[in-house]
């Protein structure tokens, strides 16, 4: 049974996504502020966040910056319309996803269904580590699809499932050109309506972890017009 953690610091809005979670068979932990939801997620067993992003104290983005210095679950902003701005903040340190309040119950039970399959199928908790692992390379990159890990120059790197897989298939078509439609189209397994800034905010926020100079990257290059690919080095 996969464990979400609900924090909100409104309890009618933790309250009904508790219900619609349980409905369908999930486990629940409920935080009010960030500082509980630290708390929770460094003392319990966490498959998946969702977490507010206007919370007196400690919001939404600060929390997100806390976990992803330990914790590499996918984690799922509730935001308000007039919030784009935190949106896109979230996602470049490190949210996978966004839900805009008020919510439908059924597109929340849909997106964190599909961020639990992307965290299993790259690794998390209860996905199968059977099969002979893969190890893909180009430049200092290795890119190891059997332990679901990354090195950068010899030094462990650390990514949130996504960024794992828009490396993966980056460096499975090295030289390739894929548009902004088709990485979120492959690596969301969603449609790509208004999808091109997600996919921007990730990469960029790849380019950081595995370019020495990510304002001038050697690895993840800019097809003026087209999209991005893999230089081979």
């Amino acid at each position: 049974m996969n464990t979400i953690l609900i924090c909100d610091d409104d309890k009618d809005i933790v309250s009904a996504l508790d219900i619609y979670l349980s409905s369908e068979g999930f486990s629940t932990l409920k935080a009010y502020d960030g500082l509980e939801c630290l708390r929770l997620a460094e003392s319990n067993p966490v498959d998946l966040i969702l977490l507010d992003v206007m919370m007196p104290g400690l919001d939404g983005i600060r929390t997100t910056a806390k976990l992803r210095e330990s914790c590499n679950v996918p984690i799922i902003l509730l935001t308000a319309k007039s919030e784009d701005a935190d949106k896109v903040l979230g996602l470049n340190i490190g949210a996978d996803d966004y839900i805009t309040k008020p919510f439908n119950p059924i597109e929340v039970i849909a997106r964190v269904k599909s961020q639990l399959r992307r965290y299993t199928s790259l690794g998390g908790k209860g996905s199968s580590q059977s099969g002979d692992p893969t190890l893909l390379t180009n430049g200092g990159i290795a890119l190891d699809d059997g332990a679901k890990s990354v090195t950068v120059d010899g030094e462990p790197v650390s990514l949130t499932p996504l960024e794992y897989n828009i490396l993966l298939l980056l460096m499975k078509n090295q030289g390739r050109v894929f548009s902004t439609s088709q990485i979120y189209e492959l690596v969301w397994n969603d449609p790509s309506l208004g999808s091109e800034n997600t996919v921007a905010v990730h990469i960029r926020h790849l380019r950081e972890k595995i370019e020495i100079d990510p304002a001038n990257p050697r690895y993840i290059k800019v097809v003026w017009g087209l999209g991005y690919k893999m230089e081979k080095v």
